[in-house]
């Protein structure tokens, strides 16, 4: 399984929210280059990059930073973050982004879906499903679709997208660990796709405990995790998740 450190930009700074609450934010570096410079250099292979301030605005904000980070460091990035327009994702992939992902989007135009895949191509496009209290997510985690999981990526999968990342908003930043039952359903609803999970990863045994759930319950479609709070809190090191990860 592929490890993501995720870097989310607020305000300019490299920060982690509790929740998805913008109110409850913790700044971990003033320099997102500076955070994604420290993943590389422990050995991370890929970067999360959202842009909070972009979900916020319905527009990307921090195309600067992403502009930094890719011309600096020799690292895929995917990012997302306000990508509502055929502009905004060009502009993202012109930045220097390996993959787009798109959230609310997705949901409201399905057109722009679309022709970013068609324009772009499935790989370099990624459909975010992020879930608190049970129901589906957009806008920011502030507004409920009113869909469960397994129609979402269903619909997704049947319209060419490949590429799918899920998160429990409600453990997202709490660092108490995640609900297996949780990921399993959710890898076997993506069984089509490739899923990347975040929500609740605290110790280094939750990691483990994924690349256990990955083999014996032959999950395949679960090739990768987001990670922010734990890393930056240094519950563990890159060098330790990836071996774990690794099985």
């Amino acid at each position: 399984m592929k490890l993501y450190p995720a870097i989310d930009i607020l305000g300019g700074n490299a920060v982690r929210l509790i929740k998805g609450d913008f109110d409850a934010k913790k700044v971990y570096d003033e320099d997102p280059l500076s955070a994604a410079r420290g993943w590389r250099d422990a050995g991370a292979r890929f970067l999360h990059v959202i842009d909070l301030d972009g979900a916020r605005a319905g527009e990307p904000v921090n195309l600067e930073h992403l502009r930094r980070i890719t011309s600096e460091l020799d690292v895929p990035v995917q990012y997302g973050g306000g990508l509502r327009t055929s502009g905004g994702i060009a502009d993202a992939l012109g930045a220097g982004a390996e993959r787009v992902i798109l959230g609310t989007a997705a949901f409201n135009d399905p057109d722009l879906l679309e022709r970013a895949l068609a324009e772009h191509g499935a790989e370099r496009v990624m459909v975010s499903v992020d879930v608190r209290g049970g129901q589906v997510v957009v806008e920011g985690w502030t507004k409920a679709a009113n869909v469960s999981v397994r129609e979402v990526f269903s619909g997704l999968i049947g319209r060419g997208v490949t590429e799918l990342a899920y998160t429990n908003v409600d453990r997202d930043g709490m660092l108490k660990g995640l609900s297996l039952d949780d990921v399993a359903g959710v890898a076997k609803a993506a069984e089509h796709g490739h899923l990347t999970y975040s929500g609740g990863i605290g110790e280094l045994s939750d990691l483990e405990a994924l690349a256990k759930l990955r083999a014996e319950e032959h999950l395949d479609s679960l090739e990768g995790v987001i990670v922010g709070k734990a890393l930056y809190e240094r519950r563990f090191t890159i060098a330790q998740a990836r071996a774990a990860l690794a099985g």
